[in-house]
């Protein structure tokens, strides 16, 4: 085994929070290694038309990671045997340098107390009894007072389009009304709303409801952002979501924070480098390093380090921890052990409008564009008590790309092949319009992960196996937005409508989102949680954990800010706090 120079930090994973993390530390003085087990991207890998075929990145998913390699085994209850998740479907998974942020949609959201304490305040407004017994949610531990100067630096880094609603709290019209308070105006103006955006505000506005743009990371007009990276203005090509831009327009870790680590000499980032294990001294409260295979040349190494950060996807971070023995894994019987523990997903629900009236140009399109509202998610306001759900959803259209794979939109009986249905997805191709919604999903008790006993990786070792699916409180939640969706719908008088329906019960075939979360969640003391705020693992002082995989719970928002947000936070700390004292940052 090839041993190298102990540095002060070694990261695992090179996307939003291995970047940030190194650029943060390196720019400290730090010495620091980012191991991603993926491979570099050049500007060429985004150019046109390399970056425009359809099949082989939109279909067969060359951007994503080869399941062959590592994947998880997927089942809905304990009492079913998990197959393999080969096939991508349900959630796509980046590989190489900036991980998922290269071929995201850029949906970037302030999560804000709601969510944050989210037990407290269910409790508080609706009584302890409104929680079901087997619901297992907690607050975090962290505030959004906390977080906020962070999720300011990031949509300035990120380079974030967007209206504000509430600065400082003064409430702006156009903006989402129902965001907490925010510092300032976000670095640049929204998106267009496209025709389908336009007749959903108009629509949602009449019935009384909040519609504003997206917030993301599409850059609306040329921008150079606080560490001197020039982003391209949004071309509006359609091809955002699993595709890398063309026009460096979509804020990405490989073209921002990872450049800006690159340039200090205390940094090195090595590819193709795989983790299989963080390693740890006797006692096993310290760890020491990591273990990693070159997967260009099979070579085993270890890279010591004084401080470990596990950057990776978060089931990547969760199967990193459960195969290096840190922990114990949860037990959904005896409801002992914490790792596996809170797995969440995401819910929603979807209606299609076909108008023989109306051109929609789907081809013209970003990650970005549309109008949303977030009447039933972010407006504490909004009355869950009739419905009997904990979370909601936000509503809006999703109109990211007319690609002629992907969209053939028709109407309710037309034939699935042959010369109609040619004749009817010519038709509609650009004549229809879409409503959707994005739902939370709370922690439940049968809801986890754990090792699979039977399947195992390209390196022998057990698969990550997920156990997972939609509960009441999720089904209550997709109901209630696709009869928003539908009310919504007929205002707007399609000629043919298919209608929203809620989502029973989860498959892993249909992609969804990309949005998983728990496993190594964060809370206020080592009784029920992995790590404290800082992400720093109460059992080993020097292993701190970064991304989603913190998260107790999941909003009807995207992940990326707050797992943004925290990431910055914790490099606030650990430069100022824990490199002069090293040890517990909480003590609980």
């Amino acid at each position: 085994m090839k041993t190298y120079k102990e540095v002060d930090v070694v990261l695992v994973g090179g996307g939003w929070t291995g970047g940030i993390l190194g650029k943060e530390f390196s720019e400290a003085g730090m010495t620091v290694v980012c191991l991603e087990r993926g491979g570099p991207h050049t500007p060429d890998d985004f150019s046109v038309p390399r970056m425009r075929d359809e099949l082989a990145v939109g279909q067969r998913m060359s951007m994503m990671v080869n399941t062959t390699d590592n994947t998880e085994t997927v089942r809905n209850k304990s009492a079913e045997t998990a197959l393999p998740y080969r096939r991508l479907g349900s959630y796509l998974m980046g590989t190489g340098v900036g991980g998922a942020s290269t071929h995201w949609n850029g949906h970037t959201w302030r999560w804000n107390d709601n969510d944050f304490q989210i037990r407290s305040r269910y409790e508080a407004k609706y009584g302890k009894q409104y929680i079901p017994a087997d619901m297992t949610i907690q607050d975090w531990g962290v505030t959004y007072a906390e977080l906020e100067p962070y999720y300011d630096k990031f949509e300035k880094v990120a380079g974030i389009s967007a209206k504000a609603g509430n600065v400082q709290g003064r409430k702006i019209a156009g903006g989402n009304v129902f965001e907490a308070p925010r510092r300032s105006e976000y670095p640049m103006p929204p998106l267009v709303y496209g025709y389908a955006g336009e007749l959903f505000a108009e629509a949602a506005g009449k019935m009384g409801y909040h519609p504003f743009p997206r917030p993301t990371a599409n850059a609306s007009v040329p921008y150079t952002n606080p560490d001197g990276v020039k982003f391209g203005e949004c071309q509006y090509c359609g091809h955002c979501e699993r595709f890398g831009c063309e026009a460096n327009a979509k804020g990405g870790a490989q073209m921002t924070v990872i450049p800006a680590a690159l340039r200090q000499s205390t940094f090195e980032l090595r590819t193709y480098a795989w983790v299989t294990r963080v390693e740890r001294d006797a006692s096993g409260k310290k760890a020491t390093g990591v273990t990693y295979t070159n997967t260009v040349t099979g070579e085993e190494c270890f890279q010591p380090a004084k401080l470990v950060v596990l950057c990776a996807f978060g089931l990547n971070n969760v199967h990193l921890m459960m195969l290096s023995g840190i922990g114990e894994i949860y037990d959904p019987v005896s409801g002992k052990g914490l790792l596996g523990k809170n797995y969440c997903y995401q819910t929603g629900s979807a209606a299609m409008l076909f108008f023989e009236d109306k051109h929609f140009h789907p081809y013209m399109a970003t990650a970005g564009i549309g109008a949303i509202m977030d009447d039933f998610h972010g407006n504490w306001d909004f009355d869950r008590a009739p419905f009997g759900f904990v979370g909601g959803s936000t509503v809006g259209t999703a109109m990211y790309g007319g690609r002629p794979i992907q969209w053939h939109p028709t109407p309710a009986g037309t034939p699935a092949w042959g010369s109609a249905w040619k004749q009817e997805t010519a038709k509609w191709y650009d004549r229809s319009m879409n409503i959707t919604a994005t739902g939370t999903v709370m922690p439940f008790r049968g809801n986890y992960l754990d090792l699979d006993p039977t399947y195992r990786n390209r390196f022998g070792a057990p698969l990550m196996r997920m156990t997972f699916d939609y509960q009441d409180n999720e089904r209550k939640i997709s109901a209630h937005s696709a009869d928003v969706i539908n009310r919504i719908a007929a205002a707007l008088g399609p000629t043919h409508l298919s209608k929203a329906s809620a989502r029973q019960s989860w498959s892993s075939v249909p992609y969804q989102s990309t949005h998983n979360t728990g496993g190594t969640i964060m809370g206020t003391n080592p009784g029920n949680s992995v790590t404290n705020k800082y992400g720093q693992v109460w059992q080993v002082d020097n292993l701190f954990i970064m991304g989603a995989s913190l998260f107790p719970h999941n909003s009807a928002y995207n992940p990326t800010g707050p797992v943004a947000a925290i990431a910055y936070m914790a490099a606030d700390i650990i430069k100022k706090v824990y490199v002069k004292q090293p040890g517990k940052l909480i003590h609980a």
